[in-house]
């Protein structure tokens, strides 16, 4: 059958930390929970935690890469020429990695540089705990070569996980990236108590920024990809679950600042918002089109403390659409 292309174990590197006095490498390999970031549900036991990320990724054909972008870079040095020639990589990593002139690129493409090896990315409305709890969802691979595609499709399809495949994976990887500046303003807009219609004008604004930046900066993509799960359904389900609204919220109603309340409330999880934010307003700035992007040029204000979080209604209000 299909499936026996694939081997049963599951390496998984896990950063090695005490929880509650055990390993937490430890703690998944015997009661098979990861009690720090995903508590009360099971993980098949073929899934193995291993501290060791050389000995974790020893002859892989796939390497799936699912870490904050903040730790890329420090986390996969140690792999550097140890993987096998034929390795396929796979990001499931929203954000974008910051070059040291200040500029950005996608991580796919950083991944790619520092491994040597081709990367796809997955995204998609996949709420972590919804998936862990096996609640149906949809999901997005892009892959340049439509048979890694295929592979791809075959290793992570389930009956409750369905997965398409684009070849546009640049604009895929970008809706993974923006929709979390979005979500920062649908947060900022539930602190205000601005009600349904406003956040749905602010989800639609957002799309239209994301598409417009799509186009500005990585000509050539599809505009049916921002109609994939990658696109508008992350969109929504990131701007009414999701940490980023969540903290964006509370930083209206509790006036703390985002850093504090990233402490406070994620539990040792990484807010993407706001970094992705600035990461992009620089890109902006450098090419004069930040009054082409109120909605994220103004969230970027407001994270840093620039703007009020009632101003997001002026960036709506006077947006270019409107004109």
């Amino acid at each position: 059958s299909d499936l026996e292309r694939f081997q049963s174990e599951v390496t998984m590197w896990v950063f090695e930390e005490e929880v509650n006095g055990r390993k937490l490498t430890e703690i998944i390999n015997t009661d098979h929970e990861n009690v720090k970031y995903l508590p009360g549900r099971i993980l098949p036991s073929n899934v193995v935690a291993v501290p060791d990320i050389v000995t974790a990724a020893a002859d892989a054909d796939f390497l799936i890469f699912v870490l904050p972008h903040q730790f890329i870079k420090r986390a996969c040095a140690p792999l550097q020429g140890k993987l096998k020639a034929t390795a396929q990589g796979l990001s499931l990593v929203k954000g974008f990695a910051i070059l040291p002139g200040g500029g950005i690129e996608l991580i796919s493409s950083l991944i790619e540089q520092e491994m040597k090896l081709p990367v796809s990315v997955l995204m998609g409305a996949n709420l972590a705990n919804e998936v862990a709890d096996e609640k149906f969802c949809e999901t997005t691979i892009g892959a340049k070569d439509a048979e890694v595609g295929g592979d791809l499709k075959l290793l992570f399809q389930t009956d409750n996980f369905r997965v398409t495949v684009v070849s546009d994976a640049q604009i895929v990887e970008i809706c993974g990236a923006l929709k979390n500046i979005v979500a920062c303003a649908a947060g900022f807009c539930d602190g205000l108590k601005c009600g349904d219609n406003t956040k749905a004008a602010t989800i639609r604004l957002g799309l239209k920024e994301m598409m417009k930046y799509g186009e500005i900066f990585y000509p050539g993509g599809s505009p049916a990809t921002y109609f994939e799960s990658c696109g508008v359904a992350d969109l929504i389900t990131t701007c009414y679950g999701g940490r980023n609204r969540k903290v964006s919220e509370a930083f209206v109603t509790r006036k703390t600042s985002i850093a504090e309340l990233e402490v406070e409330m994620l539990n040792g999880q990484k807010l993407q918002g706001p970094e992705t934010a600035a990461e992009v307003n620089y890109m902006l700035k450098a090419k004069g089109l930040e009054d082409q992007f109120p909605l994220f040029t103004t969230v970027h204000l407001i994270c840093t403390g620039k703007l009020q979080p009632e101003q997001l209604l002026d960036a709506l209000r006077d947006h270019p659409e409107h004109h």
